[in-house]
């Protein structure tokens, strides 16, 4: 019987996502798996990589999570075609509004052009023009609809804005690591950090973080242990010693990719204005990511999933 049935490790590695994200998805009701006598891990059956398949495709069409429960949850297509006559909607109105900002940024080059800074009365001019160009934001209507500046800012903030960027610095510290995915392993584990989280006695900074390792092409799981943890609470899993260090860091949802790479890019622009810091690449200071609080995704509709990008100071 089990022959009809996929583990999660080769439904991974078929569909190009991490085991995360799919229990991610599991946990938010829109996929579900079964587990059978002798098999400690989770088996998707061909219904579920059938459901698997359509959210894929929903979410490279940037639908979000909620939008995909409510799609689900109804009976026939109404729904999914309301979503999706509502997505091009959107997409017909900031297509208007990048028409409209474009004239407007045109019309102020050409300004310019024509102003000289080393004239006081020219750089009123230019002063003038920009609260006239404000005036006409605050006022004009796109597509019969009133607007406002506030309006634009919200679409080119979507459309442009770089993340924001904090900076934290992890202590050194042990921590307990699955090794890289494979088999049950992260099931072992999840169970493993639970049991080790629900005893610990601080709750100051997170404990569990996640990262890629290249060279043994997985996905490795690391949970911080308090000073009380010996090799006989972790059921066999290594423990090893984490440097610590400087990680510049920046929210995601839903773990999408394409959030992580402006997440990404955002950083390197932050670490080009700010010279002082530059990557931390070295062995041990991987790009790590933790999911900020699990329990809220349902009331969100999406999870809040924190990047960590290790950084340093540069030396003098």
């Amino acid at each position: 019987m089990m022959d009809n049935f996929m583990k999660i490790r080769e439904v991974s590695a078929k569909y190009d996502i991490t085991a995360r994200t799919l229990r991610y998805y599991e946990d938010m009701g829109l996929i579900s798996s079964v587990r059978s006598d002798g098999y400690a891990y989770r088996l998707y059956d061909e219904t579920a990589m059938k459901r698997l398949e359509q959210i894929l495709i929903l979410r490279k069409l940037n639908i979000s999570i909620r939008d995909i429960q409510s799609i689900f949850s109804a009976s026939g297509s109404g729904v999914v075609l309301d979503v999706l006559s509502k997505k091009v909607q959107n997409i017909d109105d900031e297509v208007a509004l990048l028409h409209e900002l474009k004239e407007i940024v045109l019309e102020f080059i050409r300004q310019i052009e024509q102003i000289d800074f080393g004239r006081d009365s020219d750089v009123k001019k230019i002063y003038d023009k920009a609260k006239e160009i404000e005036t006409r934001l605050t006022n004009v209507d796109y597509i019969g609809k009133p607007s406002n500046v506030n309006r634009l800012l919200e679409l080119t903030e979507k459309l442009e804005k770089k993340p924001d960027v904090r900076l934290v610095e992890l202590p050194a510290c042990r921590m307990v690591t699955s090794g890289v995915e494979q088999g049950d392993n992260h099931e072992r584990f999840n169970k493993l950090w639970g049991q080790l989280d629900a005893k610990r006695k601080d709750r100051f900074f997170p404990r569990d973080f996640m990262y890629y390792d290249k060279e043994k092409g997985g996905s490795v799981w690391c949970y911080a242990i308090e000073e009380w943890v010996s090799e006989k609470d972790t059921e066999g899993f290594e423990m090893i010693d984490f440097e610590g260090g400087l990680y510049a860091t920046s929210i995601v949802h839903d773990f999408d990719m394409n959030e992580v790479i402006r997440a990404y890019n955002g950083i390197q622009e932050w670490i080009a204005q700010h010279h002082n810091f530059a990557f931390d690449e070295r062995p041990g200071h991987a790009v790590m990511f933790h999911v900020t609080v699990p329990d809220t995704s349902k009331l969100l509709g999406y999870r809040q999933v924190e990047y960590f990008f290790p950084v340093k100071i540069r030396e003098e």
